[in-house]
């Protein structure tokens, strides 16, 4: 799918098109923008501490920033797979137990979702005519509400399994998802609550800042209006959940959101790749020295 989305995005302007706009770009505002990003990524593992704490662990911030900038560079791989690694460290180098420290990212990514509907309510708000007739267009609405009815119904048979069950796979799902309800219920009990709503809302605001700050780095992109940054923004952040780090589904994703606003072609592919490219070189730069890293800062710390 990556390669097909690559394809596609390069179809709409040439390699050496779009290598221009990379040589003419404004790299202040795209290291602009990859600061906004970095302060992002700190706070999130800042605001993890903040779940970790009434569980009875008190993990370093060291640990958590690296655990954190490895789940993002695992992500690349499997989709998803970097949440299950990032908790895996912090299981290896902190002892906190893997359904506990999953159940607190579990929470931390319900957080993440409200804060995100919030944004495309607000968007709804500025732009309702363009997105009524984006979704209509690009999906079966029916269709999905039958596969929600149907995600639903096996999940409820599957509840009603488990806790009637005995079975020592049964006893073990059940100790499984108590410890995530424990790790996800931990947004309630924890001291610094505000502290943790204080740090979400940042977070997402550097991201949308991030976005909006890097436009201005592509000749020939601008105006840019609100609703248009907006749109781009969660189709760029839906492209991300769904694929490896957004691999070629990012452009694309941007330039369908851009198109709906009459946008020129070629900078929306361009403005695309130059943001996927600059978080991905973070990324990889931050992920590759925090998996070195790990074990030298573990084995210190420890003597």
């Amino acid at each position: 799918m990556g390669v097909f989305l690559i394809w596609y995005s390069l179809s709409k302007v040439s390699v050496s098109e779009l290598l221009e706009y990379f040589k003419n770009a404004n790299y202040w505002w795209i290291l602009l923008g990859g600061i906004l990003g970095l302060l992002s990524h700190l706070s999130r593992a800042y605001r993890w501490l903040f779940m970790l704490e009434p569980l009875g662990y008190k993990v370093k911030y060291g640990n958590s920033v690296m655990a954190v900038f490895a789940a993002y560079l695992i992500n690349y791989t499997i989709p998803r797979a970097g949440e299950v690694a990032r908790v895996s460290i912090l299981s290896s180098y902190e002892h906190v137990p893997f359904e506990k420290g999953f159940g607190t990212v579990v929470a931390e990514r319900i957080a993440d979702l409200i804060v995100m509907l919030g944004i495309i309510l607000l968007t709804l708000c500025f732009q309702f005519d363009f997105i009524i007739h984006f979704f209509f267009e690009k999906f079966n609405v029916t269709k999905l509400i039958v596969m929600g009815f149907g995600v639903i119904l096996i999940g409820v048979a599957f509840i009603l399994y488990i806790r009637k069950s005995q079975s020592i796979i049964a006893t073990k799902i059940k100790s499984f998802i108590y410890g995530l309800l424990e790790g996800g219920l931990s947004i309630f009990k924890m001291k610094k609550k505000w502290a943790f709503i204080a740090h979400t809302l940042f977070i997402w605001l550097m991201y949308v800042l991030m976005f909006y700050v890097t436009t201005f780095a592509v000749q020939g992109l601008h105006p840019v209006t609100l609703g248009a940054v907006l749109i781009g923004f969660i189709s760029g952040s839906f492209s991300i959940a769904a694929t490896n780090g957004g691999i070629g589904s990012y452009p694309v994703a941007v330039y369908a959101a851009f198109s709906l606003f009459n946008m020129a072609e070629g900078p929306s592919i361009a403005f695309g790749w130059i943001m996927w490219t600059s978080q991905t070189l973070m990324i990889i730069l931050c992920g590759g020295l925090s998996l070195l890293w790990l074990p030298i800062y573990n084995r210190k710390t420890s003597e």
